[in-house]
């Protein structure tokens, strides 16, 4: 199942609501279940985000509905970037002529 990394801005309304966020944590990862996604690791983080979430997601599409989802909320804007494991990163460098 393909890897992604999701990293999360807090928006003014998320920041104004800060209290509330590991319940949204939870909710987003109820969500992301419920889509067939598993967040395999949360961090919050120091520096350009202010978290991240480590998914599995069946496929492009799925994970780009989720990340909208979670961003429609208002309280986080998303940056979703496609991972790659080790064993697929070596079949993607043996496939390059």
């Amino acid at each position: 199942m393909p890897h992604y990394v999701v990293f999360f801005h807090l928006t003014h309304q998320g920041l104004d609501h800060l209290r509330g966020s590991p319940d949204r944590v939870d909710a987003a990862k109820k969500t992301f279940s419920q889509q067939g996604a598993k967040v395999k690791d949360f961090y919050s983080m120091m520096g350009q985000y202010d978290s991240m979430f480590i998914v599995e997601a069946p496929n492009d599409d799925v994970m780009a509905q989720l990340a909208l989802t979670v961003g429609a909320q208002g309280n986080v804007r998303t940056e979703t970037h496609r991972a790659f494991n080790e064993d697929e990163y070596r079949k993607i460098v043996k496939s390059i002529p």
